[in-house]
């Protein structure tokens, strides 16, 4: 009896090991990434996005949309992306200085990058310069209208600081990339805790506790802030005078991150009190997928301690994967932690697991 049961044991984490295996494969990952694609692309042709093209929602998928270009560039990408473009006109949301109105630049810029045509960047670059001309001198504390204002809240540096650094690529003209550097230390300073080594979402957040009495630490907003130190990173030169301080936050937060992982591999709505919403959360774990991803490829991050955070990382994202390749457990629009599910869907998790897998897929390159 006892050598039947040592058996099936062996045979059941067999099983799991293989599959985990086939789940991590290169051509899986790709599989995986173009089936959520192909069903996110489907769901704009039949109308089922309300959303406006230039919101930021739509921006955080387009970014992770060009990831999968760049490890698979079949055609519908491009035709895709640029269609994006081109019902936009090529300009951002009406509201100027919001980052999240102007996060569709990235896309826009990312394309010009590849394919040379001006009109892709000529409204950005006026707006930029506006931007780069602009006193940000406000404090950041949470009043009316601030986030149309200054970069008051942890997801804007997803938004708004890889805007403008990808703008200094293509022009190579760095004024957008120390304007971005300097907003972002302005909300680092006020956001960013220290000794937890987290973002607040808001200076709402910096009294309120969860229901274990631990600090609101939103796994989404923290992924925003990891998202945009790869992508402002990505932007910077090797010897650009504050690349060691992004460097830096960057290691402690992914860090700290890491310890917060939970056993299914994922990372829950609430950082510090994960049983407040105990389902896994593919947002803030796509995010959290790409960054680390990225910091082993970039010799950031030891590979041997952080692989298999990202690869059981993956495993709850790919398994979240419905099979006609909608994404579910995306916790829905936000500013705080919040329930998710197998059916909960956004465009932003799509963005997010894209841009992981993208990573991962090439980690994996033979």
């Amino acid at each position: 009896m006892i050598r039947f049961l040592i058996i099936c044991i062996t045979a059941l984490y067999s099983n799991v090991a293989t599959a985990q295996s086939s789940i991590l494969a290169r051509e899986s990952i790709l599989k995986n990434m173009k089936k959520v694609g192909a069903w996110q692309i489907n769901e704009f042709k039949e109308g089922k996005v309300k959303i406006p093209k230039t919101n930021w929602e739509n921006g955080a998928l387009y970014a992770g949309m060009m990831a999968l270009k760049s490890v698979d560039n079949d055609k519908v990408y491009y035709d895709f992306l640029y269609g994006i473009g081109e019902s936009n006109r090529w300009d951002m949301g009406r509201n100027r200085l919001f980052a999240d109105d102007y996060c569709v630049a990235q896309l826009y810029t990312q394309l010009y990058l590849e394919y040379k045509d001006p009109k892709m960047i000529n409204k950005w670059v006026a707006l930029a310069d506006t931007i780069v001309a602009h006193q940000f001198n406000e404090p950041l504390k949470v009043v009316p209208n601030i986030n149309l204002r200054e970069w008051a809240w942890c997801d804007a540096l997803f938004m708004g600081p890889p805007s403008l650094a990808y703008l200094s690529t293509a022009k190579k003209d760095l004024k957008y990339l120390k304007k971005a550097d300097t907003l972002w230390w302005k909300t680092s300073a006020y956001l960013y805790d220290k000794k937890a080594h987290l973002y607040y979402r808001d200076s709402r957040f910096f009294d309120r506790r969860e229901n274990n009495g631990a600090n609101v630490f939103w796994s989404r907003g923290n992924g925003w802030v990891m998202g945009g130190l790869v992508r402002m990173m990505n932007n910077m030169p090797k010897n650009f005078p504050n690349r060691k301080k992004f460097e830096s936050q960057f290691v402690e937060m992914a860090e700290k991150v890491a310890s917060l992982q939970q056993e299914d591999g994922s990372w829950h709505a609430s950082l510090l009190d994960p049983a407040s919403y105990s389902e896994k959360e593919t947002s803030g774990t796509g995010f959290f997928c790409y960054a680390m991803t990225w910091g082993i490829r970039k010799g950031l991050l030891p590979k041997k301690k952080y692989l298999p955070i990202i690869e059981k990382a993956w495993m709850a994202l790919s398994t979240s994967v419905h099979p006609n390749g909608k994404l579910g457990y995306v916790q829905k629009v936000g500013d705080q932690p919040g329930a998710a599910g197998y059916d909960s869907t956004n465009v932003y998790g799509v963005g997010a697991f894209l841009l992981a897998g993208s990573e991962l897929y090439q980690l994996n390159k033979k």
